[in-house]
C-alpha cells in the first residue's frame, strides 16, 4: 500500500519540527509525490546533505511504500531586523 501525504509529512516533522512541508502528488495515483521542505535545520549543509536527512527521517519504507519523492528543501529566509 503506497504511503500518503499525511504519513510523509507526519515522519518529515517528528524529524524536524520546525519543518513547513507542501506536498503535491505528482501522479495522482498516491504512489509518486513532491515535497517542499523548509527548515532552519538544514542551514549549514549542503542539498546533498539536507535531501539525506528528509530521506533518513522517512526510514526504510522510501522505495517501498514510498516509490518516489522529489524533493526541494529550503532553509527559510531570517527575518527583518526590527527598527
Amino acid at each position: 500500500m503506497p504511503m500518503d501525504s499525511v504519513e510523509i509529512e507526519r515522519r518529515i516533522k517528528a524529524a524536524f519540527p520546525d519543518a513547513v512541508v507542501l506536498m503535491v502528488d505528482l501522479a495522482g495515483d498516491g504512489d509518486h509525490w513532491a515535497a517542499r521542505v523548509t527548515s532552519a535545520e538544514f542551514a549549514g549543509h549542503s542539498r546533498i546533505a539536507q535531501h539525506k536527512m528528509v530521506y533518513a527521517a522517512i526510514g526504510a519504507d522510501m522505495g517501498g511504500e514510498l516509490h518516489a519523492l522529489a524533493l526541494q528543501t529550503f532553509v527559510p529566509a531570517p527575518a527583518p531586523p526590527t527598527p
